[in-house]
């Protein structure tokens, strides 16, 4: 499953009993920027459209009057004011607090602006054009209700100020510039009267579409509910499930939610009790670990539909697997500093009497923690649940058997034997093998070649194989964690660790100055989307 959790950015919610869109998602939240942004730009678009149209084709002249200034300043103000609406909206300059109310200010005079534009001017003020405006003004209040979810009274106020925009526009035009020889006092006030019931009709119509639309805006935020914490948005997904941020509606404290499907527990309801009652007692174990390089974990539960979750803290940065995909191999200086706290995190997991099982490039993040930059952060310990054997599949696994990923799995997994920490020592010598080199330790056609090169084939020397240059000491220390019998591996992750430090004394360091540079560049250049 992916970890890429980068996090640059921070929000800022209320904890005092939300309404409006502040009771929703915060995912139904920019997408309702995004909404309103696109309904402005179409609103723009299309009338320009149609008054260039008007315009072009002089279909105003069949009254004998040419457009006006006041025409074209009427114009170029409607879309002057979507264009803006637009702006505001694509880059949240509009506090959420009062993108509601900004929303139905725009549905009112977006309004006045069809109006104005179709009725508002004496040449256009006869009976056969007036009903050129109202059924655009009908479309305009039946489309708005979706774009922005708000509280139905506050909807019904701005399609009833929509709906009226049309007879106040009828009755100023009518003061400021009389009646056409065609009309009498008591037949434009009928007509006026019988035209704008359509308006009034579709503002009803809203209201039962803001009631829907808002109804179930809210219905979806409960149930993207887990306990005390609220999803937000998706951050991966995998072959067992997805990672999102969400927050904690009280502390209001980020986190990273994993969400692990029922059906990736077993197949039986026997076996989903059996596995969830393992993950209780490593997600307990877990918890208890204190090391500052493993993940730390705030809950964990199952919901009603039997999909276990586990909560753990929002990480700023991204994982090993992404950080060589994007940049390529990393200076042997820089991977040994790395590598020292991954064994930090593992040597304190080991003495709690837990394997990992999983150690590969994806389950380490690295990042910046607080004014340290390249902190490690171990993720998922012991977690990963059994299923059937699918090979071919990144995760292959088996019932009965613990699971893993086929290009970083210990020779003594793939056989059935019996496991303890060398097992996760065997991985971390795949990471640094990853590092190191940009590529795998062994590749294959499929899962089964692969697996097989683990359990027969001696790995080439990283050395061999990378751009960069590698210690001879260093060279040893990954071939050493890939030795196929745990008993040729280092003898623990702390022994390991040594190791690793005596080879960095040979070595220009890696400073913390260098670390924070490299960092700084990468938030300043946007980062790939081949991914």
């Amino acid at each position: 499953m992916a970890h890429d959790v980068t996090v640059f950015e921070r929000e800022s919610d209320s904890t005092t009993s939300p309404t409006g869109l502040q009771a929703l998602d915060p995912e139904y939240r920019r997408q309702a920027y995004t909404r309103l942004a696109w309904t402005a730009m179409l609103y723009a678009a299309g009338y320009s459209i149609a008054f260039g149209t008007d315009w072009a084709l002089g279909s105003m002249k069949w009254t004998g009057a040419e457009p006006r200034p006041e025409d074209i300043a009427l114009g170029f103000g409607a879309v002057a004011v979507a264009v803006g609406v637009a702006t505001a909206a694509r880059r949240q300059w509009i506090p959420i607090t009062y993108l509601s109310s900004f929303a139905i200010l725009f549905l009112i005079v977006g309004a006045f602006g069809i109006n104005l534009g179709f009725l508002g001017w004496e040449h256009r003020l006869t009976p056969g054009s007036l009903h050129l405006g109202v059924p655009w003004v009908c479309v305009w209040i039946l489309a708005f209700p979706g774009t922005v979810p708000s509280p139905p009274r506050r909807t019904l106020i701005g399609a009833l100020g929509a709906a009226l925009s049309g007879p106040l526009v009828m009755i100023y035009s009518v003061i400021v510039n009389g009646l056409g020889d065609d009309w009498t006092a008591r037949e434009a006030a009928s007509f006026i009267a019988s035209r704008q019931v359509p308006a009034f009709v579709s503002a009803g119509i809203s209201q039962g579409i803001a009631i829907l639309v808002y109804r179930l805006s809210r219905q979806a935020t409960e149930a993207r509910r887990l306990g005390s914490y609220q999803l937000e948005s998706r951050l991966g997904t995998g072959g067992m499930g997805e990672v999102w941020r969400a927050r904690h509606r009280l502390l209001v404290r980020p986190a990273a939610i994993k969400l692990i499907r029922a059906e990736a527990l077993g197949a039986s309801e026997s076996e989903r009790r059996t596995v969830v009652r393992r993950f209780e007692r490593e997600a307990q174990a877990t918890a208890l670990l204190k090391s500052p390089h493993t993940i730390v974990l705030y809950d964990f539960g199952v919901t009603d539909d039997g999909t276990f979750y586990y909560v753990m803290e929002l990480l700023d940065g991204l994982d090993l697997k992404t950080l060589v995909e994007r940049n390529g191999p990393i200076p042997q200086e820089r991977a040994i500093h790395l590598l020292r706290q991954v064994c930090h995190s593992l040597a304190e997991a080991h003495d709690a009497g837990l394997v990992h099982r999983d150690v590969k490039p994806a389950n380490i993040h690295v990042g910046q923690r607080g004014a340290d930059h390249d902190f490690v952060k171990v993720l998922d310990f012991g977690l990963a649940a059994d299923s059937r054997p699918n090979v071919g599949d990144d995760q292959l696994t088996g019932q009965g058997k613990v699971s893993g990923t086929p290009a970083f799995m210990p020779p003594e997994m793939i056989q059935g034997r019996e496991l303890d920490a060398r097992a996760d020592l065997y991985g971390v010598g795949c990471v640094a093998y990853w590092l190191l080199t940009g590529m795998l330790v062994f590749e294959g056609a499929s899962s089964i070649d692969v697996l097989l090169k683990h359990v027969q084939t001696p790995p080439p020397r990283p050395s061999s194989v990378s751009e960069l240059s590698i210690h001879p000491d260093l060279d040893d220390i990954v071939v050493r964690c890939l030795a196929k019998e745990p008993g040729d591996r280092p003898a623990d992750a702390r022994q390991l660790a040594r190791e690793l430090a005596a080879c960095a004394a040979f070595l220009d360091p890696w400073t913390s100055e260098m670390a924070a540079a490299w960092w700084s560049k990468r938030r300043a250049t946007p980062p790939s989307r081949s991914r």
